[in-house]
This record gives C-alpha cells, structure tokens and sequence, in this order.
C-alpha cells in the first residue's frame, strides 16, 4: 500500500483514477479546490482534501505532499484566462514538483497531453497556447527533477467505454477513453519500466500492464 496524493482529484479522469487506487489497497488522498467537490472525491473512496494549490507557495505545497510515497498531478485550470492557465498549469505544477522534492517524496507522476513539448506548434494566437507552453514548462522542469517521475501523455480523451489496450508507439496522436488513461495511471504506479519516460499513447490493441512493460526506447 501506498499513500498517494492526487492533486486535481475532481476531474474527470481522476474521479475514474480515485476508486481504481482504492481497489488496489492505496492510502489515496485527493486535492479538490471546491468543498462542494468532496462528497463527489469521498464516493470513491479517496479522502478529500480542499487546498488551492495555485495560490500555495513552495512552503505550503512541501507540507500539503509531505508523509506521501506518489504524488499525481491530475490538475488544470480548464481553460479561461492564459494567467490562470500559466499560474495552474505551469507555476503550481512546478512548484508542486519541488514540494515533492523538498519532503523527499519519490514517485511523481504527471498527466500531461500527446504533443506537449517545446515543439507543440501551436500558434500564440491560439487560446490553446497558454496550456501548451504550461505543459512543456512542467513537464520539463519534472524531466530535469531527481524523483522517480513518469509523465503520462495521453491523446484526445473521449467519454468512450474502456478497453484496456493502448498503443504506446503511435507518431500521431487519435484518441483514448478517458477510464483507459486513468488504468494506465494506475499500472505505472508499480511499474518499474515507466520511471524517468514519457509514455504518449492512444488506444490500441496491447493490454495496459503489456504495453508499460514493454515501451519504446524512442518514448524516453
């Protein structure tokens, strides 16, 4: 068993991720910045825990991720204003990484997107671009971090039934269900194969425990 805190614990693919960390015998403790969201968190058998990690300074994130083995990173700002995407998305994500780092905390998995990166292309005038720099920011900053990370980057999510199978060696990005990006959340909690990589995929035809145990060199 393990203690987990998954920061963005109400979204959507976190309230799929919750029940499955529960199920596997996990501590699980997730971060909603709305109180009206507890009682969604607390139906899946995580405990809520409402804490604005934007507004959290160095200090305040090493206390909230201190006496966890795995901290998750499930947040966003969900679009709105490129100043709240880039204080969410980039400035707590970063800071939450050196939180983790500071209580010597030594999993960190991050949900990041297929694409993310210094080379995302997407144009500045695109209201997608604040989200796209934040997560090639984040994103690197954990790479370059001495913890055990893994960086999940799914592609296009959709409201699709699970299959458990993904492809995890696909150039281009198509789509994924939403409850087989939080299985394979899940999976790489224990799996040795996924620590410092980057695993990109869409759904596919190789079983979730299958396809981490078997990654690509080029998905380093």
């Amino acid at each position: 068993m393990a203690r987990i805190l998954l920061i963005g614990g109400h979204g959507k693919v976190a309230l799929l991720l919750e029940p499955l960390l529960v199920a596997a015998g996990h501590h699980v403790t997730a971060v909603v910045r709305n109180p009206a969201h507890e009682a969604d968190v607390a139906a899946t058998g995580a405990t809520p825990l409402v804490a604005d990690v934007a507004s959290f300074d160095l200090d305040q994130l090493t206390s909230l991720v201190s006496g966890n083995d795995i901290v998750i990173w499930s947040a966003g700002a969900g679009g709105g204003s490129a100043e709240r995407t880039y204080a969410v998305d980039r400035d707590a994500a970063i800071r939450s990484i050196d939180a983790a780092a500071a209580a010597r905390v030594p999993r960190y998995l991050m949900v990041s997107y297929f694409g993310a990166g210094p080379d995302h292309g997407i144009d500045p005038s695109d209201s997608f671009y604040a989200y796209a720099e934040s997560k090639a920011a984040a994103d690197a900053h954990l790479r370059a971090s001495a913890l055990d990370w893994t960086i999940l980057a799914p592609s296009s999510l959709t409201l699709a039934p699970p299959t458990g199978r993904i492809d995890v060696t696909a150039d281009t990005s198509r789509s994924v269900a939403r409850a087989d990006v939080a299985a394979v959340i899940a999976a790489s909690i224990d799996e040795p194969a996924t620590i410092r990589r980057t695993v990109r995929f869409n759904t596919g035809d190789v079983p979730i425990a299958e396809a981490l145990q078997t990654l690509p060199v080029a998905s380093a």
